[in-house]
Formats: C-alpha cells, structure tokens, sequence
C-alpha cells in the first residue's frame, strides 16, 4: 500500500497538471518545425524520484517528418517552444537537452529509453499525440501507453496510470536502448528554463 500511496503521490507533484487546452498559433509552429537527421525514433521518458523510487512523470519523444514530444500534463513551458494541447514542437538538440536537465535534479532522475522504429511507425505516433488533446491532472502516463499501445509492434503494451510501469513494459520490446540521467541541481526547476537562452546556445555551439 505504501508503494501504491507513494507512486499517486509522485504523480500529481511532478506531474503538476492541468488539462487547460493550448494552441499555438500556424506560424509559429511551422517556424519551428525540426526533424532530427537520425533514424525514426520514440524516446520514452520517464521521471523517478530519488528519494522514493516512484515515478513523477511520464512523456514521449517522436522523431518523425519532425521532431516533437508528447509532455502530456507536463510543466515545461518556454516562449520560443510552441505547444498545442501538450505536445511540443521544434525540439532540437538544444531543446531536447534543457527538456530532460529541466526534469533531472537532485530528487528526481530520469530514464530515458530509446525505440528506432520504421518511418510509418513514427508518423502515426505523431498522428496520435497531436489528435489526442489536453491531458487531465496526473493522466500523463494513461495518454502516454494509450498512444504507444495504438502503434504496430506495440499493441502487447498495457495501458497503464503508472509511469515505472510502463517504463518496465516498453524495456522489454526488442531493440530498446536505455540509459539513466542524474543532476543534482536545486529542485526549483524553474531555474532551467529561466538560464535558458536559445540563441546564446546558437552561438556556442557555432564557436564550438
């Protein structure tokens, strides 16, 4: 019981939900559309407490004819990143980046798991986050699995409220690569977003 209290727990405060629909006007998400060089890929993110071990969060990179992530009732907000009902668009390799170090710190770190999947797969996982809508408080992982569960391959997958859950299914599917990030920055997240300037990390990465 005390697994189970603290899992709900860690659900709703990390989570930090809202179900507040959010449409990001055309241009802006045309602007910002990116599709990463690499293979087709879903990257499941899932968002652990180090004090608890359950899990906070769970959210979906898709790498199709661009590059999204499905944060459904997530807190990562930033005025250059459009959002449409939860799913963020323009993830480059800087926005990527400051997504997971904004969610690793020093009482949460975050598994990341990697899936290279055909290019067909890819675009209906992009279908789906962008048709499903806003999200419900603490319903992160329930729309996470009920997409993932929708695609070939990985209809065995069980829908599930329970981010270690389903991050314990998707480990299983064939070809999954997964690693762990930890930071131990302060738990004021807000931080990350706030020290975030993308056209300074522009001409880093240019000089560098």
């Amino acid at each position: 019981m005390r697994k189970v209290l603290a899992a709900l727990i860690g659900l709703l405060v990390l989570a930090g939900c809202a179900a507040d629909p959010v449409w990001a006007p055309d241009e802006a998400v045309q602007a910002a559309q990116y599709r990463h060089p690499g293979p087709p890929r879903l990257t499941l993110f899932t968002m652990i407490s180090n004090d608890t071990g359950a899990g906070g969060h769970t959210s979906l990179m898709i790498n199709a004819s661009q590059r999204v992530i499905w944060d459904p009732s997530g807190t990562f907000h930033h005025e250059t990143i459009p959002e449409r009902n939860d799913l963020l668009y323009g993830i480059t390799p800087a926005v990527a980046d400051v997504y997971t170090r904004y969610h690793a710190r020093k009482t949460w770190h975050v598994i990341i798991q990697e899936l290279d999947v055909t290019p067909e797969v890819a675009e209906r996982a992009l279908a789906l986050a962008q048709g499903y809508g806003a999200v419900p408080n603490a319903y992160c992982t329930v729309s996470t699995s009920a997409i993932l569960r929708q695609l070939p391959g990985l209809d065995g997958l069980r829908q599930t409220m329970f981010p270690v859950k389903l991050a314990d299914q998707f480990r299983k599917i064939p070809g999954v690569r997964e690693r762990v990030l930890h930071e131990y920055d302060s738990d004021d997240n807000s931080r990350v977003l706030e020290a975030w300037d993308p056209a300074r990390f522009a001409r880093s990465q240019k000089a560098g």
